[in-house]
């Protein structure tokens, strides 16, 4: 059963986990942990080794609780294989013009990276979700605040660098949400199979991530 991208979902918690190099035995463990934490959404790069089957899987454990998507995707080839494992949702590195407007045209959300003005605009123009700002962690919230101030209609989920130290300060610069990798998802707590102290940690954000949002 194919399950759609649920926009409820991501805007009640607009956190991308994002996989790479994980174990895909220990994918779905980590899933069911990330929802029973309020997470909503998770990204699984397409750079990592069984990347398409490890999405099919996850769509079809947990697709009716987590929005599943595919990551780095950098070309119609990458595109095909994460619409055909079943990723309700795309996210790219970079801007290509043809995976963005096949998204569109499928009504796939596609969050696709980009770092400059100019790069930001376009993306939005074609028909970007959100716009993934990419890397963040050399930009900061003032980058942010800034590009807003004549791009406000745009929605930016900064990507790279983003913890529980800086998300308010992303938050109160306008950002609508994130993409976090290790930060928010430590490998060698899954490696080690930790899951009550992976449990403690998804916990972290989400209540960190709410008491932000509820204060503003």
């Amino acid at each position: 059963m194919n399950h759609p991208f649920s926009k409820e979902r991501f805007d009640s918690m607009p956190l991308v986990g994002i996989l790479r190099g994980f174990p895909a035995n220990q994918m779905e463990k980590l899933a069911e942990l990330y929802a029973n934490a309020g997470l909503t959404t998770l990204e699984i790069t397409m750079n990592t080794e069984g990347a398409a089957q490890t999405i099919a899987s996850l769509v079809k454990a947990v697709g009716d609780k987590l929005n599943v998507g595919a990551g780095t995707v950098c070309s119609l080839d990458d595109l095909d294989q994460a619409l055909e494992a079943g990723a309700q949702f795309i996210v790219t590195p970079v801007i290509d013009e043809a995976v963005i407007k096949k998204c569109v045209s499928l009504d796939i959300p596609i969050f696709p990276g980009a770092y400059t003005p100019s790069e930001i605009y376009r993306a939005w123009s074609l028909g970007a979700t959100m716009v993934k700002v990419f890397p963040a962690s050399k930009l900061g919230p003032d980058y942010i605040k800034e590009v807003l101030a004549p791009l406000n209609k745009i929605q930016l989920l900064p990507t790279g660098g983003i913890s529980l130290d800086n998300m308010e300060a992303f938050i109160r610069a306008g950002a609508r949400g994130f993409g976090i990798g290790s930060a928010l998802v430590p490998k060698p707590l899954v490696e080690r199979e930790e899951w009550e102290a992976l449990s403690q940690h998804f916990n972290q954000f989400v209540t960190r991530y709410k008491g932000f949002v509820n204060e503003n």
